[in-house]
């Protein structure tokens, strides 16, 4: 998979003798030379001429319908007083909004936020299993755990070893945004960037079940209106909790067990370790889509309802590091596997003001003004990529499966490449692949490529033995110039992806494949907002027909952009900085009555 054959970067020592055995022995590409290449574009029907309509029916376009109606529904929901935020809170929560609640809707209101109770979802999914900790607890330990954000008498102050701890640099910067307005607590960080805690499904159910149970509107006579002990004091004495690490995989052993006991991954899978063989993909649609295209974005990203994913993403196949516990305690993380128990915050990177996360200030040329392309740059990260392993990585996959050199080979030879298997043409209907042209039409579209191949041992960075003969390495390109294409695909690196902000951000298009849940999840409509795409990629080629077009047939370049300068606009009003401290102010008072011995008759009210 010779990435970026057209004016290829430097590569490794190793790659010029692999690629002339891949080009000529194993693929038999000798139409690469000039000269050939000319004759397949002569012959190549896939050439520009007048643009004929596409079909009036495609799956997308009932996707984007359905997307509609949902966001217009959700916009429907906005509260815009407080009392109309206290009875939506009442309807959804089953509770009474906690002290202190009025001021944190006047904060919200004062920085023009759009208010729909929908946007807090995943603080109430988050914090439901610790209705079954008792208060004291709780406290203990948070306060156990060296990585801290403590917020006492409205001062924020961290506690750490003596490491340098970017995440927990950024978060304390944003809560001491706030701490003004909080009790005190200790606030557990997650100073990785896997998930850690996976609490088996049939406990965390229980808790869910206890936290029901306590939720009731309080009547006023009972209502305890401020917070009293929301964190140790000091001099309180109590003992070490016991975290019970576990540091042996495989990392899925530890996943499945927060999967229901009736999902596709613990009912009747047989996991399968032996990542020495080439992935088994489907060749037609995904499971779950609609006729082929991601259609239930949950769905799509659980691991416990796509069991494939065992074999197609780095988390399961080889993580950087395993360090989970199966013990539930109030640990605050970026992200998380919908199977993980830690509290969401905005991910560290995207409260940063650094560059390299957000491409700067600038997100982005007009749209006309784009190149009609995708672009990608990153490493080859994802976890522990080996000689014996790397065929699972996503990064991997994907960056084989748009270049045009490796699908090309592929359609000539009949010889599926290592990682990944062109999908049958009954599927997708492709006009490139109906006519043998899929890798001369990536060539024009796609251009992505590796800045560094991350490799096990890291023998001769940024190159790596193994992969050097079917990736080229890139130089780097900064966000703020691949904002200058259309079209940008993000896909989970060690965990998610950093960029995804800033992608939302810019006038160009996020195409989303993940496995991640993040803060932000509930505010976001899939092909409203951005693309989704599913985990194997195989909708990748129809994705790119819709908007691009093929040939003769001609691309939805308006429908593109109305999502792209959509979700713009729409992340301009959501995603800011400000509705990140409005998140984790409104998240923090619910953590505080939690922590709170008199949570259960704590609260609010008009």
């Amino acid at each position: 998979m010779l990435a970026l054959l057209k004016a290829p970067p430097r590569i490794g020592r190793f790659a010029q003798s692999a690629l002339l055995v891949v080009l000529l022995t194993c693929l038999g590409l000798a139409y690469f030379h000039d000269t050939a290449i000319q004759v397949i574009q002569q012959q190549n029907p896939l050439q520009k001429g007048p643009a004929l309509t596409q079909p009036s029916h495609h799956p997308i376009d009932d996707l984007r319908t359905k997307a509609d109606q949902v966001f217009n529904n959700l916009l429907a929901r906005e509260a815009r007083d407080i009392r109309a935020a206290e009875q939506a809170y009442h309807d959804r929560r089953g509770r009474r909004p906690p002290p202190g609640f009025d001021a944190w809707f006047s904060y919200a209101q004062a920085r023009n936020a759009v208010i729909v109770e929908d946007f807090f979802d995943r603080i109430y999914d988050d914090l439901a299993p610790f209705w079954a900790i008792p208060p004291l607890e709780l406290r203990q330990q948070a306060r156990d755990w060296i990585f801290r954000v403590v917020v006492r008498n409205g001062t924020m102050s961290k506690a750490g070893d003596e490491v340098d701890r970017p995440w927990l640099d950024l978060w304390g910067d944003l809560v001491g945004t706030i701490a003004e307005y909080l009790p005190d607590m200790d606030i557990a960080i997650n100073e990785m960037d896997e998930s850690r805690i996976i609490a088996p499904w049939e406990t965390v159910n229980e808790h869910m079940l206890l936290a029901q149970r306590t939720r009731r509107i309080v009547p006023q006579s009972d209502l305890v209106t401020s917070f009293n002990n929301t964190a140790v004091r000091e001099g309180e004495e109590f003992p070490p909790f016991d975290f019970a690490w576990l540091h042996n995989g495989p990392y899925w052993e530890h996943a499945v067990l927060g999967c229901p006991p009736d999902s596709p991954a613990r009912k009747g899978f047989v996991a399968d370790y032996d990542f020495t063989k080439p992935p088994t993909l489907p060749t037609s649609y995904p499971a779950h889509s609609y006729q082929g295209y991601v259609q239930n974005w949950t769905l799509t990203k659980s691991p416990c309802d796509n069991p494939d994913l065992q074999g197609l993403h780095g988390t399961f196949v080889e993580p950087l590091s395993i360090s989970n516990t199966r013990k539930l305690f109030p640990m605050f993380g970026g992200s998380k596997l919908p199977m993980n128990n830690e509290i969401l915050l905005p991910p560290a990177m995207y409260w940063t003001k650094d560059e390299f996360y957000s491409g700067g200030s600038d997100h982005g040329s007009p749209w006309e003004d784009k190149r009609d392309k995708i672009i990608w740059r990153g490493a080859a990260s994802g976890g522990r990529n080996k000689a014996e392993n790397w065929t699972r990585f996503q990064r991997h996959r994907f960056l084989a499966m748009i270049n045009g050199t490796t699908v090309r080979g592929a359609e000539k030879s009949g010889i599926s490449p290592p990682n990944f298997e062109l999908p049958g043409y009954g599927a997708y209907h492709l006009q490139a692949m109906k006519t043998g042209f899929l890798g001369d039409w990536l060539d024009n579209i796609a251009d992505a490529a590796f800045v560094h191949l991350l490799c096990f041992p890291d023998t001769e960075p940024p190159f790596c033995p193994y992969t050097n003969p079917w990736y080229s390495v890139a130089e780097s390109m900064p966000m703020k110039l691949q904002y200058a294409y259309k079209y940008l695909p993000d896909l989970d690196g060690n965990s998610f992806s950093g960029r995804y902000r800033g992608f939302l951000l810019s006038t160009s298009l996020p195409i989303k494949a993940t496995i991640y849940d993040e803060w932000h999840d509930s505010r976001l409509v899939p092909w409203k907002h951005f693309v989704p795409m599913d985990n194997t990629y195989v909708d990748i080629y129809g994705i790119l027909e819709y908007f691009l077009g093929a040939g003769n047939i001609a691309g939805r370049d308006e429908a593109a952009k109305s999502i792209a300068l959509g979700g713009k606009e729409w992340a301009e009003k959501v995603l800011r900085r400000e509705d990140m401290q409005i998140y984790v102010y409104r998240l923090l008072l619910e953590y505080a009555r939690l922590c709170d011995d008199d949570r259960e008759v704590l609260g609010w009210m008009s």
